[in-house]
């Protein structure tokens, strides 16, 4: 399993975690996703790549740093 750490800039609300969350999933649906709309930062442990689970995000509609 892999940790990532990234910051997505545009990720608002508890529902922006929720869509990021099931965009993760949805790869892997054993991926532990903690993210936080104040500091813009999500962690993602999962055993999926890290550009597939970057790509997933941005299909959701958010952009990844």
């Amino acid at each position: 399993m892999t940790t990532l750490q990234m910051t997505v800039a545009d990720m608002a609300c508890s529902a922006c975690v929720d869509t990021i969350t099931r965009a993760v999933q949805g790869l892997d649906p054993a991926a532990s996703v903690q993210a936080d709309p104040q500091t813009k930062q999500v962690q993602v442990d999962s055993t999926a790549d890290e550009a597939a689970i970057k790509a997933a995000i941005a299909a959701a509609g958010y952009s990844v740093a």
